[in-house]
């Protein structure tokens, strides 16, 4: 099960990419439109909570892969890693705490990759 945004961009293409592999895709859309869902989207749930929707996409995960983004990504990596929910990252934000490097964040070199690696720490 894919659950994302479920607009356009790289969101898009993560649903058609599940979707041709026999994945279940939702999207948890920020406006009250189910029309604002991409094409590959077989759930769309509205909720009118523009960003905060963010939170429920994090919280219905038990894995992340944050792949480039903006701020919208970086507040998901930033809940997905406070409730301890892994996150993989594939040229995404870098993190540092207190002048250090942080880690946290476990890196991938290409979609596959960061789809194998999600679907290894969900079955452990």
């Amino acid at each position: 099960i894919l659950v994302c945004g479920g607009m356009g961009g790289i969101m898009e293409a993560a649903c058609k990419g599940a979707s041709s592999q026999g994945g279940l895709t939702v999207g948890i859309l920020p406006g009250n439109n189910r029309q604002q869902a991409n094409p590959h989207v077989q759930v769309p749930i509205v909720t009118d909570l523009g960003e905060a929707r963010n939170v429920i996409v994090i919280k219905s995960a038990q894995a992340v892969i944050a792949i480039g983004g903006k701020y919208g990504t970086l507040s998901e990596i930033a809940h997905a890693l406070r409730a301890g929910i892994p996150v993989i990252g594939l040229n995404t934000w870098s993190l540092s705490k207190n002048g250090k490097t942080d880690n946290s964040i476990i890196p991938a070199q290409n979609a596959a990759e960061a789809v194998r690696e999600a679907l290894s720490l969900t079955t452990k």
